[in-house]
């Protein structure tokens, strides 16, 4: 049986969901983003941004329904043998990747804007510019989203490697209690 909400030792379905999405929805916008570098003004770049963008929206929306759960469902207990500076260390590393989450599409939205490029939701719905046109605005704001995102990533890889970590050399069940599937414990 699905278990929707996190327990003491897992999170639920609900939150597993919603992290594993927007984990594959930030490797798609990393691909978007430099499959679109790659391409020459024109249709195909614009086509390709419109997709970015969307999925932009979509990650916000996701990450701000998640923090919601997460505010409603406590997390797991951490396993009590992890150390002061690593339980500090993993809080801090969560405040930045929700912030991140929410800030980097707020600031490609506000780009967008300042460029005079409509933003829509996979051509669904049109969603209000932000700022009026303004090519210094727009300027900073890109060198901002991608500062932005090339932080996430690097936060992204920190995430990942420490869970393997946890996994791998502590075998404690930090990445487990993630998973969708359960593993059998690496500790009585």
């Amino acid at each position: 049986m699905l278990q929707l909400k996190n327990d003491e030792s897992r999170y639920g379905v609900v939150a597993q969901l919603f992290h594993w999405t927007i984990v594959v929805l930030i490797i798609v916008q990393f691909t978007l983003a430099n499959r679109a570098d790659a391409l020459p003004l024109g249709s195909a770049k614009i086509a390709v941004l419109a997709q970015h963008k969307s999925f932009g929206i979509t990650i916000l929306s996701l990450a701000l329904l998640r923090l919601i759960w997460r505010w409603l469902n406590p997390v797991p207990a951490e396993p009590l043998d992890i150390p002061r500076w690593q339980r500090i260390a993993a809080r801090v590393s969560h405040i930045g990747l929700y912030a991140l989450l929410l800030v980097t599409p707020v600031v490609g939205w506000l780009m967008s804007s300042a460029r005079n490029f409509p933003v829509s939701w996979f051509g669904l719905v049109t969603l209000p510019d932000f700022i009026e046109p303004n090519r210094p605005a727009y300027e900073f704001l890109h060198e901002t989203h991608e500062l932005l995102a090339q932080t996430l990533f690097w936060l992204a890889l920190l995430h990942v490697a420490a869970a393997l970590k946890h996994h791998f050399i502590d075998k404690d069940n930090v990445l487990r209690r993630m998973l969708p599937v359960k593993l059998k414990q690496d500790r009585p």
